[in-house]
Formats: structure tokens, sequence, C-alpha cells
């Protein structure tokens, strides 16, 4: 299993080939294993198949090959719509909409998520996690015919890769670790840490095809920019508040 973890690659080319209903269980089976807050199970996941299904979502991740080409797409989903109709039909009066509830079932649904990436690596299968779903959150909230209560949080790919491409550079062990308490990081340390990752030439080649003078910049300015984030994170309270976790 640390083989697995270790060699994970992000694959966003896909074989013409299905999973099978009994393999696609099988990860679905080991994803519900995970952790969850309280053993609530505060999470539903979608299975998208269909190819006019594909077609309706695909705006919503930005026509993103990687999800029409992919066979399988599960959308996961912070889910207290569940629960909150057990505790009624059981006496009990549910108190989970707000921010607080959000948060432990979003956690709960990304546990499911990484459970069911793990599995699929183990059998040969190759992911890929979306980063598009809190953005159009809304339109997928409304394709997906979700309730009040449920809220879209990680989309991933799924299907048999038809590519092996490297590995993303990660930052080193020390970059992430603080023992016992938090070590903020000296201007030198911000050097050291990133300076394998800058010296990449695919980075590099970032840098100069965006005409920055950084790689930071190219973070920044051209993929998550202020205004963007701004505009998301208006678009995400919204959807927040309509499906009931900010009464």
């Amino acid at each position: 299993m640390t083989d697995v973890l270790l060699n994970h690659r992000t694959i966003r080319k896909y074989k013409n080939q299905p999973v099978e209903d009994d393999l696609l269980n099988e990860l679905l089976q080991a994803g519900i294993r995970a952790s969850t807050t309280g053993n609530m199970q505060l999470y539903s996941i979608v299975v998208t198949r269909d190819s006019q299904m594909k077609e309706m979502l695909a705006p919503t991740h930005f026509n993103q090959p990687v999800f029409s080409n992919a066979p399988v797409s599960l959308t996961f989903c912070a889910d207290f719509n569940r629960f909150n109709k057990w505790c009624r039909q059981r006496k009990a009066e549910p108190g989970y909409d707000n921010f607080q509830s959000f948060v432990a079932a979003a956690i709960d649904a990304l546990l499911v998520a990484q459970n069911v990436c793990v599995a699929a690596e183990s059998k040969g299968l190759g992911i890929c996690y979306l980063g598009t779903v809190t953005y159009n959150a809304d339109k997928i909230i409304d394709i997906l015919k979700l309730p009040k209560g449920v809220v879209p949080v990680a989309t991933v790919t799924l299907g048999w890769p038809d590519e092996n491409p490297p590995q993303p550079e990660r930052l080193p062990l020390e970059a992430v670790v603080h023992q016992e308490t938090y070590h903020d990081y000296t201007p030198e340390d911000i050097d050291r840490l990133f300076k394998e990752k800058e010296a990449l030439e695919v980075n590099k080649q970032f840098v100069a095809e965006n005409n920055k003078e950084t790689l930071a910049q190219v973070f920044t300015d051209v993929r998550y920019t202020k205004e963007n984030n701004e505009h998301f994170s208006r678009v995400f309270l919204d959807v927040l508040k309509k499906q009931g976790f900010l009464e």
C-alpha cells in the first residue's frame, strides 16, 4: 500500500475501456470504510457514466478533456440531507444548519474520496482530482439535482491509464512537517524549500510562457488570481446559504 501511495500519478488520459460494475462497487465499498465524523457518514457519491450527463456537466469543469474522456466520474458531496431526515423520522430535531456541520461533512466526503482513489490505484486504475467543483457548485447542484443539505466538494475521474506521466513534484518533508509546535519559515527557509520546485524545467517553462519573473507570479497573477478567488468565494458562500449551512 505504501508503494501505491508513493507512486501516485495524476492520470488525464484513459483507455476506451469500461470500469466494470463489480470493480467500481468494490472501490466504493472500500471508500465508505473511511473514517467519519461521529460515525454519521455525512457524504454521498454521485456516479457519472452517461454521455449526456457528461455533456451537461463538462462546462462546470471548464470542459477539461480529462472529464469528458473518463469512463467514470465520481462527485463526492457533503451530505446532511439523509442524516437530517433520519433524525426527524426518529423524533430528534437536528441542529446542523451551520458552517461547522458543513466542514464536518466536507471532511467526511474527502476522506471517502481519498479511500476510493487509493483503492483504485491499487487495482491499476488511474485517477484525477478536479479542482473545479467548488467553483461551479451551484451549477453542479442543479444538474445532479442535489437537495438542500447537499453540497459537492470534489470530483474524481477514474479509468484505465493510457499514459504514464512523470510524478508531479512535491515539497520536501521538511517543508510540511512540524515537530511539536509550528516552526514558522524564515526567508532562507523559503528559498531552500522551494529551490527544487523552481528549478524544474517544466516550471521554468510556465514562467516563460506567461511572461512572468517568478513561478509564484504564475500562481498569483494567472492561475489563482485574487479576483477569481473572491468571485468563486461569493458563489460558494451563496451555495452554502441556499443549501442550508449558513442559517
